[in-house]
C-alpha cells in the first residue's frame, strides 16, 4: 500500500517534505556507547514522531568517517540526521576532519558529562594506570592537575604526567573495562549510561572525579547532581585551596577540550534548511516532557538536561567562544608530548 501511495503521488505530481522514515546516522559499530544511546532515545522518540527511526551505523577510525560521510553526502537527504558524540568534538579541535558544526542546526542534544572511576584499593601517590585514547584527553588533563597542583608551566605538567601516569595504549573498550575490573588498570572513565552499567556495579570501584555540566549562558561548569561533590574544580579547590584556573594554560586547554567533548557528547544534527528539522525538534520536545519517556531514559542514562533547537545551537556557539589560539596550542602540545597523539594545530578555528 505504501509503495502504491508513493507511486500515485509521483504520477499526480504531489510532493511533501514529510518522509515515511527517519534515519539517524551513527559513526560507530553495534554495542558502542553512542549506538546504545541512540537506540535508547530512538525507542522513546518514535511514538512522538509517528514514524520509524532507522539507525545507520558507519564505523571507522576514531569515529570520524561516519560524520564525514554525513557532511559530504548524507546531510543533503532530508530524512537523514547525524548523531555525533564527544569524540567527534575532540577531533574537530585537533584533527583534519570534513565536518563543521557551523553548517548544521541542532535538533537537540543531551548536556552530558563523563565520570572517572578509580579502584578502591588505590593509594595516594601511586601511579595511575589508565587506558589511552583520543576520547580520554580531558581525563588526562584533569588527573594531571589533581596530582600535580597549580602554578606549573605546560612543560612541568607534561613531566609530572610522565612521572605519575602509565598511559596504556591499544585497548578496546571491552578490554579496558575488563582490565579495570581485574585491577590491571586502576583508573577508568565512562559516559553516564556506561558508568552505571560497568563501574557503578563494580564493588571494587568508586567515583574519582567528573567534569561538571556546562552552562551555556555563563560559559561555566556546575556540579553534576547525579554525582554531587566530585566535580574536578570542586576537588581541586579542596585539595589545594585555590581555584583550578590557577593552572593557567593547562586549565584553559582542559576547559576547551572537556567542553567540546561533554557539551556535545550526544547530539542530533540536521543540515541547515532541512524541512523535517522542526518536526523532529517538536517530537523531541514532547518526548522530553513526557514522564514515562523521561523516566525510561533517565533509568539508563541518568538525569541530564535536553537542549533542543535554538538552545542546542546556543550550546554550540558558546563552545566556540572557548577556542583561542593559546588554548589550541597548549592542547596540541600536551597531546603530542604527553599523550603521543597525532594532533594538528587548527589555527583557523581560533579566527572564526
Amino acid at each position: 500500500m505504501r509503495k502504491l501511495l508513493l507511486s500515485l503521488a509521483l504520477v499526480l505530481g504531489i510532493t511533501t517534505s514529510a518522509t515515511a522514515d527517519i534515519t539517524f546516522v551513527v559513526p560507530q559499530k553495534p554495542g558502542a556507547g553512542t549506538t546504545v544511546w541512540t537506540e535508547i532515545v530512538a525507542k522513546e522518540l518514535e511514538p512522538f514522531l509517528g514514524e520509524k527511526i532507522n539507525i545507520k551505523l558507519i564505523p571507522g577510525a576514531r569515529d570520524i568517517p561516519g560524520f564525514n560521510a554525513f557532511h559530504n553526502e548524507l546531510r543533503f537527504k532530508d530524512d537523514h540526521f547525524m548523531v555525533s558524540h564527544g569524540g567527534n568534538g575532540v577531533a574537530f579541535l585537533q584533527e583534519n576532519v570534513d565536518y563543521n558544526y557551523a553548517d548544521y542546526d541542532s535538533v537537540g542534544l543531551m548536556n552530558l558529562n563523563i565520570i572517572a572511576g578509580i579502584r578502591k584499593d588505590y593509594k595516594a601517590g601511586e601511579k595511575i594506570s589508565f587506558a589511552a585514547g583520543s576520547g580520554m584527553v580531558p581525563e588526562a588533563f584533569a588527573m594531571t592537575m589533581l596530582m600535580c597542583g597549580p602554578d606549573l608551566t605546560m612543560d612541568q605538567y607534561i613531566a609530572c604526567f610522565d612521572k605519575h601516569v602509565t598511559w596504556v595504549s591499544g585497548m578496546s573498550g571491552g578490554e579496558r573495562r575488563l582490565a579495570f575490573k581485574r585491577g590491571e588498570l586502576n583508573g577508568t572513565r565512562e559516559n553516564p549510561a556506561a558508568y552505571k552499567k560497568h563501574v557503578e556495579s563494580n564493588p571494587d570501584a568508586e567515583v574519582w572525579f567528573h567534569h561538571g555540566i556546562l552552562d551555556a549562558a555563563t560559559g561555566t561548569h556546575s556540579d553534576d547532581p547525579n554525582y554531587p561533590g566530585y566535580q574536578f574544580e570542586i576537588l581541586f579547590q579542596q585539595m589545594y585551596g585555590t581555584s583550578a584556573d590557577m593552572c593557567d594554560e593547562m586549565y584553559d586547554a582542559y576547559k576547551l577540550v572537556k567542553s567540546f567533548r561533554d557539551g556535545m557528547q550526544k547530539a542530533i544534527w540536521a543540515n541547515k534548511g532541512n524541512p523535517n528539522t522542526k518536526k523532529l525538534q517538536d517530537a523531541l520536545t514532547a518526548m522530553s516532557k513526557d514522564p514515562t519517556a523521561v523516566a525510561n531514559i533517565q533509568k539508563k542514562v541518568g538525569k541530564y538536561e535536553w537542549k533542543i533547537g535554538v538552545d542546542g545551537n546556543a550550546q554550540r556557539d558558546t563552545l566556540m567562544t572557548f577556542v583561542t589560539q593559546e588554548a589550541l596550542t597548549n592542547l596540541v602540545k600536551f597531546n603530542t608530548e604527553a599523550l603521543g597523539l597525532n594532533s594538528v594545530l587548527k589555527t583557523k578555528l581560533a579566527m572564526r
